[in-house]
């Protein structure tokens, strides 16, 4: 019987998310689950790409709120979890599921099975892949001699081709690589990507018909002799690089495997939230459930009690931070997350700020320092925020003050991110020691740092 079966209320959020939305939806449609048991809302958050018209045409039972304004990936997801009942359908459960994801057929039930197993089980997290799978190789460096301190331990990539043509589309890293620095004008360098010590190197294959076997070639240098081992399902190459750059060709068949996400959320040294997981082979190492310290909003099943209890995301935070915010203030009340692996949701990962961008750089780091400012021991928000204010005094002295005496152009734009960043901490900041002060707390804020985890 249906009526066994709580009511679900899934919402997404669209700005501007065209044929992803679509996609999105058409998995939504597909899950399985009773028809009557469950809502689907979308929030077109200010788009002007014509979404609503195009759902309404190709999915007809979704329900659409237009609040006709961006209101941020907090505001237009708290306008659909509180959205009146239409047409008695009162939901029990609530989940979000991000534009940029798809979701199996499955991924509903292992959620409601896991939320009804505890009720300080506030939220379940779903397993969360990249989009596409990858092939690909990992790889070592050992110093052929003593490295000096001020060397990088790793070598560094400044070509990349992909069966002999330029893709840095495809063309995809673990952490292991750092983000691409600045390359002088007279180098041919195409870029310069400093790597650790060991890591992954992978070649995405979304949208493609037949995987085959490529070949990446590498331009690589370092400082000093590194012995490079890079080993692929088609063997293992080794080799010497030193000061001139050298290409190396590595072979990859055509095993195919998933990257994590988002398995959960951790807490890490310095109050970062961050995916737990992030961009690792899926090896089986998260197959089993698991106590989590925060939910990703990304793919999540949240309970009505829960929300009724803690409140909803804080609209202030605009985007990024939300979930972990939300998450570190029902932890102060006693909920409990779950992460669930039997519930998998494929992502497409920063599709709407774009990881990097002047957008997700202003969100993640000012709304570090509110959160903790609300949340966190006081301690750690006092470091947070002092750490800020002494980046932003080095930052203009170095770049506003001290090139100009030295007769060199003043770098004004890293300056006013910083400053944006901080004078905008300071103006929410009021408003979070007054939410700290008010805060219904079962827990203390200081037990809770010891899900604290180092990166």
């Amino acid at each position: 019987m249906t009526a066994d079966y709580p009511r679900v209320r899934v919402v997404i959020l669209s700005f501007d998310g065209g044929d992803m939305t679509l996609d999105c939806l058409q998995s939504l449609v597909r899950t399985e689950w009773p028809a009557d048991r469950l809502e689907i809302v979308m929030v077109d958050n200010g788009s002007l790409d014509n979404i609503a018209l195009r759902v309404r045409d190709k999915f007809p039972s979704v329900r659409i709120l237009e609040p006709l304004a961006n209101l941020g990936f907090a505001g237009g997801c708290n306008l659909g979890m509180q959205a009146p009942a239409e047409d008695g359908f009162e939901p029990d459960l609530v989940a979000l599921v991000n534009n940029d994801a798809t979701v199996a057929p499955g991924w509903l039930a292992p959620l409601v099975e896991t939320m009804g197993t505890a009720s300080d089980i506030g939220a379940v997290s779903a397993k969360m892949v990249f989009a596409p799978r990858f092939t690909g190789f990992d790889y070592t460096v050992e110093a052929a001699g003593p490295v000096p301190d001020n060397e990088p331990p790793g070598v560094c990539i400044t070509q990349v081709r992909i069966g002999g043509e330029v893709d840095y589309v495809r063309f995809v890293t673990d952490e292991s690589v750092y983000a691409s620095m600045p390359i002088e004008p007279e180098s041919d360098d195409e870029l310069r990507r400093w790597t650790k010590t060991a890591g992954s190197i992978r070649v995405s294959w979304e949208n493609a018909d037949v995987v085959r076997p490529v070949t990446v070639s590498l331009r690589v240098k370092a400082w000093s002799e590194r012995v490079v081992t890079f080993r692929s399902d088609a063997g293992e190459v080794r080799t010497v690089v030193g000061n001139e750059p050298v290409w190396v060709d590595v072979p990859i068949g055509t095993d195919q495997f998933d990257v994590i996400n988002n398995v959960g959320s951790n807490l890490f040294a310095g109050g970062f939230g961050g995916d737990r997981g992030f961009q690792e082979r899926d090896r089986g190492q998260y197959d089993a459930p698991a106590e989590v310290f925060a939910w990703c909003g990304g793919a999540v099943l949240l309970r009505r009690e829960y929300l009724d209890s803690v409140g909803v995301f804080d609209d202030r935070f605009f985007l990024y931070y939300e979930d972990t915010d939300l998450s570190w203030r029902g932890r102060l009340q006693g909920w409990r997350y779950v992460y669930e692996p039997r519930s998998l949701v494929r992502h497409r990962h920063a599709q709407s700020s774009g990881v990097g961008s002047l957008v997700f750089r202003f969100h993640t780091e000012r709304n570090r320092l509110l959160m903790l400012a609300k949340c966190a021991p006081a301690r750690v928000a006092w470091r947070a925020a002092l750490g800020e204010v002494k980046r932003n005094v080095r930052i203009h002295w170095v770049d506003l003050v001290k090139r100009p005496l030295t007769l060199q152009m003043p770098l004004k734009p890293v300056a006013a991110e910083r400053r944006h960043v901080l004078l905008s901490f300071f103006k929410f900041l009021p408003g979070m020691l007054r939410d700290r002060w008010m805060m219904d707390r079962r827990v203390s804020r200081r037990s809770l740092m010891r899900w604290e985890v180092t990166k």
